[in-house]
């Protein structure tokens, strides 16, 4: 028996404003996080100097160009796109009284265009950026004042689209805060866990206090929070890797369990206490936090290992965090381990933990395309990993997890967030730029267009 997802499955993929918009200046446009990263989240923060130039300016201007990228994505059949509001299109600098209607304005024809194909908007309201003015004004999300500055920019963009978005998100991978303190939020230079938790405590109940400012101006929406999957494996059966596995998954299910929860868990008290951490809660927050999220979305690419003796291993960079290489898995170009099973036994353990709808709202390969003589772009290593973990993925409804989704990472070639590399491509759609910012901006159909397009035609059967 051909076996399909289930009837309504939301196919298609995911980008981001900052990494193929361009247009940083235009439209007024204020200065972000994003802009000041020129090399990507593991490079430095760099103030702007007049004349700088940053490979993320231009992106793969989908500003200018979204007419013609969307039609790709409909010839594909998508049913849902992901993208996100640049904050800065909307509150230049974050915290103006009145939002910039040029920005708005630019969001309401990307909504009609994707509406003219029934592709549905999957917003996220702040995608690895903020209005640096917050930064320099507030301390980023460190500041108390940046909650009440999410919230009017949230309330304005809901009341906008109210009639267009009908799926939200809140923040992006909101645990890439422990990590990448500037890019989650908007910390500068060397901080403290006090400081970084306090930022996180701030971001938390602004997500739950803008969850119910979008029940309340959307009624029929349905807006969730958005995970990095982060998932180890013990590297040993020894009872103390497996103690020193679940600690540092708990690391990113925290945010989880906030947000689908509506409190802090009780182990994380423990952390605290360990940690010299302080956090200034107000009775408010604690009520704040009770609202939660419709669904839980989540981003996964690569499984990990844990030890309690990490020392005693080599440990490589995947996706901005370190992990310890699983031995038994192969990688890709850029050190990220191909683990489909891990998909599966991720959408499990979220279903186990939050009994709430899932999304898978990014998965991919990124890898160097080459462009043949007559065009051609045979991509069988892509096909192959989202094949594999599509699998997975109808294994794990199978096994009784509700999934709303899947949208692939970077269904059009995009600059990559970690390094601001357009070599490290993940598209259906190979866009002619290089990593100099070289290129016609062209854009080819790759292999695996085809591919995917028969996947969404067939509701997965095809597999």
């Amino acid at each position: 028996m051909q076996k399909t997802f289930p009837p309504g499955f939301l196919w298609g993929g995911s980008i981001a404003a900052n990494q193929v918009e361009g247009a940083w200046d235009e439209g007024g446009k204020g200065v972000s996080t994003s802009d000041m990263q020129p090399k990507g989240v593991h490079g430095q923060v760099i103030e702007r100097a007049p004349g700088s130039t940053n490979i993320k300016d231009v992106a793969i201007d989908f500003y200018h160009r979204y007419p013609e990228d969307i039609s790709l994505l409909a010839e594909m059949g998508f049913k849902v796109l992901r993208t996100s509001i640049a904050w800065t299109r909307i509150y230049p600098s974050g915290d103006e009284l009145e939002p910039n209607e040029e920005g708005l304005a630019f969001y309401d024809s990307l909504f009609d265009e994707m509406a003219r194909y029934g592709i549905e908007p999957l917003i996220t309201l702040s995608h690895y950026e903020m209005p640096y003015g917050l930064v320099q004004k507030y301390d980023g999300w460190r500041g108390r004042e940046t909650i009440e500055l999410f919230e009017r920019y949230a309330r304005t963009v809901f009341i906008r689209y109210r009639e267009k978005v009908k799926y939200w998100l809140t923040f992006n991978e909101i645990n890439m805060a422990l990590h990448a303190p500037f890019t989650g939020v908007g910390l500068q230079g060397e901080r403290s866990k006090q400081d970084i938790f306090q930022a996180i405590h701030h971001q938390l109940v602004a997500s739950a206090r803008v969850v119910k400012i979008c029940h309340e101006i959307i009624p029929d929406v349905k807006i969730g929070n958005m995970l990095l999957g982060a998932i180890r494996y013990p590297v040993s059966s020894k009872p103390a890797d497996i103690l020193k596995t679940q600690s540092v998954n708990r690391e990113w299910l925290f945010f989880g369990d906030v947000q689908a929860r509506g409190a802090y868990p009780n182990w994380i008290h423990r952390y605290f206490r360990e940690n010299d951490i302080t956090l200034h809660i107000t009775e408010q927050d604690k009520v704040d936090l009770q609202t939660t999220v419709d669904f839980i979305s989540f981003s996964y690419y690569m499984s990990g290992c844990a030890s309690a003796e990490p020392e005693k291993y080599n440990v490589s960079q995947g996706n901005i965090m370190k992990m310890i290489p699983n031995p038994h898995l192969k990688a890709s170009e850029w050190g990220w381990q191909i683990d489909p099973e891990g998909l599966r036994f991720l959408l499990n353990e979220l279903h186990d933990r939050y009994q709430k709808p899932l999304f898978i709202v990014e998965n991919g390969l990124g890898a160097r395309d080459i462009l043949a003589a007559d065009g051609s772009i045979e991509d069988d290593y892509r096909i192959q990993y989202i094949k594999e973990h599509l699998i997975q993925a109808r294994e794990a409804i199978e096994d009784g997890v509700e999934l709303m989704g899947y949208a692939s990472w970077g269904p059009i070639d995009l600059v990559s967030a970690g390094t601001a590399q357009m070599s490290k491509r993940y598209g259906y759609i190979y866009v002619d730029r290089d990593d100099n910012g070289h290129g016609t901006l062209t854009r080819r159909r790759k292999k695996s267009f085809i591919w995917y397009q028969n996947v969404i035609k067939t509701n997965g059967g095809s597999l």
